[in-house]
């Protein structure tokens, strides 16, 4: 049955009301709720407020880096430190290495420029801070509802955002209604804030919709593997913040990877590529792998019996695709009844690697502009005063001076590294020209023909890991009798293109072994789809050649679990 055909026969659904409904209860969407409540405490002014999250709780389906610059969370709570916030561990030290296979030489200190300095910054886990950010909310009024997936835009006759609707539960993967079958539900806001990550399912139809990406520069995507790993205390060093560049990567291929020291012996894994890479051979996941191999990084993991030094223990795995656009890439942020904060606009600084401060930072502002509108009787029109603000804001100073960071790496690592060099420590920002970008991330992927096949060593199961049993430790699951969420334009394309043209790269690209080539009993080749795997990272939707493949929201609840990522 198709959704109209179940709202035909099972509806109408419930609808809730309220001033303003934020998707996503990331760190984005969760400031926009807090701020919202805090100015409304402090005008004596009641507004109503509801954050739908699609994880099983608030920060289960977080994944960052992450070192987080206080600076926003200091504006929407000045005494987080004294309210708790798990801010733990400062930044004590710095490295910006560049890689060969069993070299690498560091930038001296004094050279880094300020987008690679970190002190007064905070090794934590996102997924800790978005909890705490959740009581926050709850404590001042918010509506939370975890394990519910926005599934739906909703418009009003005059075409603005009327609100969302969440997916059905309980639906077969024919489509029929089962015996747990649960319609899903309307909520209608005055405003609807999309706070829904990278690749947003449904800031991706927003910026389709209202052409929000005209005169803009396609949007590009990195992929972040991470690993979390507890190592020897004697190799531990509290602070230590690793940045890599280089090895494994080639000269031509964006890419880098990082190692941070957690609180508690606790060290903090992962590696970005960027997902305009050429090359369909390449697997993230596997360079991922072979970069833990170097004698840099597999110190920290390698026991040494003769030192006493006992091996380390790896406790998390996970995978998420950042926004790399900056500014050039960001599209207009406000639409009829709504706006986008965080990186479902993708306000991420590349430069930094940062992008948490400014999902708090702009969704703040998105509520202030929401707060001021519905206090004044508005409602469905837009926020033009969000936008306003951003330009006006430090935000927009920051993203202004790393607008060229991405791009310059087109040219390769060697020039990449000269000219930011050149535009963060010399010129400090301040620079004269931009860089344009006029393809998207799938459409630089080049014919298998035209490629060297990349052959990778296999897994040893003590530094380097397959896909299922990296997915094992990141807690996913789905409801397995669901229609997958991971669905197809056209099922003749990824053999008929995909696999004769660029040699399957779906089953390379992905982290979590959701694709797969197989053989029929007739000896014909075919994709198998292990929807059951996918840790939601929307690389597919990104990178895949035809644009054939569109991620679409599971039942609330499944994906990962993630603890302490």
């Amino acid at each position: 049955m198709t959704n109209e055909e179940i709202l035909a026969q099972f509806g109408p659904r419930e609808a809730m009301e309220y001033d303003v409904v934020v998707v996503g209860g990331g760190p984005g969407g969760l400031a926009t709720a807090i701020r919202l409540k805090q100015l409304a405490a402090s005008t004596g002014k009641d507004v109503s407020v509801v954050v739908l999250e699609k994880g099983s709780e608030p920060g289960a389906h977080i994944l960052s880096g992450a070192i987080m610059d206080p600076i926003a969370l200091s504006e929407l709570f000045p005494d987080w430190k004294a309210m708790g916030a798990p801010l733990n561990q400062p930044v004590t030290d710095d490295a910006m290495i560049f890689l060969g296979e069993k070299s690498s030489f560091r930038t001296p200190n004094f050279l880094l420029p300020g987008c690679f300095q970190n002190h007064g910054n905070y090794i934590v886990s996102l997924g800790a801070v978005t909890k705490w950010l959740a009581e926050q909310a709850e404590a001042l009024g918010v509506e939370i509802f975890p394990g519910f997936a926005a599934a739906e835009v909703l418009y009003n006759a005059d075409g603005s955002v009327k609100g969302v609707a969440t997916g059905n539960m309980g639906v077969s993967k024919e489509g029929e209604p089962t015996a747990d079958f649960q319609i899903g539900m309307e909520l209608h806001g005055k405003y609807t804030v999309f706070a829904e990550g990278a690749r947003g399912h449904l800031g991706k139809q927003l910026i389709a919709k209202f052409k929000l990406d005209d005169g803009k520069d396609p949007q590009t995507y990195g992929l972040g593997i991470k690993e979390v790993w507890e190592i020897d205390p004697k190799r531990h060093q509290p602070g230590f913040v690793m940045h890599t560049a280089g090895w494994p990567m080639d000269n031509s291929t964006y890419g880098g990877a990082f190692l941070y020291h957690m609180e508690g012996n606790k060290v903090t894994l992962g590696f970005i590529t960027g997902l305009d890479y050429s090359n369909p051979y390449l697997s993230p996941f596997e360079e991922f792998q072979r970069w833990k191999t170097h004698p840099n990084v597999r110190w920290y993991l390698e026991g040494d019996a003769k030192h006493g030094i006992k091996p380390a223990k790896r406790l998390g795995y996970g995978a998420r695709a950042i926004t790399a656009g900056g500014l050039s890439s960001l599209p207009k942020t406000v639409f009829p009844g709504g706006a986008l904060v965080g990186c479902d606009a993708g306000y991420l600084n590349v430069s930094r690697i940062k992008g948490s401060h400014a999902a708090i930072k702009t969704g703040m502002l998105a509520a202030e502009a929401a707060f001021e509108a519905v206090t004044n009787g508005r409602q469905h029109d837009e926020l033009s005063a969000y936008p306003t603000a951003f330009e006006a804001s430090w935000l927009h100073t920051e993203l202004h001076k790393a607008r060229n960071f991405k791009a310059w790496f087109k040219k390769g690592l060697f020039v990449a590294t000269l000219m930011n060099g050149i535009e963060q420590f010399a010129l400090r920002g301040h620079i004269p020209w931009t860089l344009r970008r006029d393809k998207p991330d799938h459409a630089y992927l080049k014919p298998a023909a035209e490629c060297q096949p990349i052959v990778y060593p296999k897994p040893d199961g003590k530094l380097t890991f397959d896909r299922l049993s990296s997915v094992f430790i990141s807690n996913t699951n789905h409801a397995e009798n669901q229609p997958a969420h991971l669905t197809l334009k056209d099922a003749s394309v990824p053999v008929g293109i995909n696999l004769h043209t660029y040699a399957g790269p779906e089953a390379r690209y992905c982290p979590a072994g959701v694709y797969e080539f197989v053989k029929t009993d007739a000896g014909q080749d075919r994709l198998q789809i292990n929807a059951q795997n996918c840790v939601h990272c929307k690389t597919c939707d990104i990178k895949d050649p035809t644009q054939n493949i569109v991620w679409v929201t599971p039942e609330g609840g499944g994906g990962p679990n993630y603890a302490g990522m």
